[in-house]
């Protein structure tokens, strides 16, 4: 079966604003208040919670690896708490997605993102049963941009590992694809979309309607 893959930070939704909030509980506690912020800060938010940590810790001027160690845990607690409360799906992002099911097409998430962290939020936003497979950042022994955890997902979904394409929105997903030997997608509508061309990636989107024809075109 050929497959879809598709990360889900900046890709699927848009998750910006309650990472936002997590980092800023965190600097709450530190005596810091609220450093990060949106819209400036959304695409350093879609990169994860130690990035963020570090972005304001430098921002603050008090930047120290130990006491972002020492946070990450309490960023990842206040995450989990309010996981949805400000995430938005794209628009159109799950009508593509079940138009790829109904043309046959395995769908599946291989995020960066902890593995439960992911699974909560997608059945907080209604549509986990939607995606036949989930990996995620602590999944297996390495994360993306190893290739293995894309194969994985293409595997779990019921695929050729070599039959598949990732759609993500930034240069960890074009190099996991590239990596693994398969065609990339990048959406243009994230924080970071104006530097998608610069990658090359097979494809761009700028709408979740192009998204079946495009997957059509690359990998058949």
């Amino acid at each position: 079966m050929r497959t879809v893959i598709f990360d889900l930070d900046g890709t699927l939704a848009d998750t910006s604003g309650d990472l936002l909030a997590a980092a800023n509980t965190c600097f709450r506690q530190m005596g810091l208040g609220d450093v990060l912020n949106r819209p400036e800060d959304a695409a350093v938010a879609l990169r994860g919670g130690r990035m963020m940590l570090t972005r304001g810790l430098e921002r603050a001027q008090c930047f120290d690896v130990a006491t972002v160690d020492e946070y990450y845990p309490v960023l990842l607690d206040a995450y989990r708490e309010s996981i949805a409360l400000h995430t938005v799906l794209y628009p159109g992002a799950m009508d593509a997605v079940e138009v790829l099911r109904s043309a046959g097409y395995g769908v599946g998430i291989c995020t960066n993102k902890p593995e439960g962290l992911a699974d909560l939020l997608l059945a907080q936003l209604g549509v986990r049963d939607a995606f036949s497979s989930l990996v995620g950042a602590d999944t297996l022994p390495v994360r993306k941009p190893d290739p293995e955890p894309l194969r994985e997902a293409a595997r779990r979904a019921g695929g050729d590992p070599a039959k598949t394409i990732l759609i993500g929105d930034s240069d960890t997903d074009r190099n996991t694809s590239a990596a693994a030997g398969v065609p990339s997608v990048l959406v243009t509508f994230g924080p970071s979309g104006e530097d998608m061309a610069a990658l090359k990636p097979e494809g761009l989107l700028h709408d979740f309607k192009e998204l079946p024809e495009m997957v059509e075109r690359l990998i058949g």
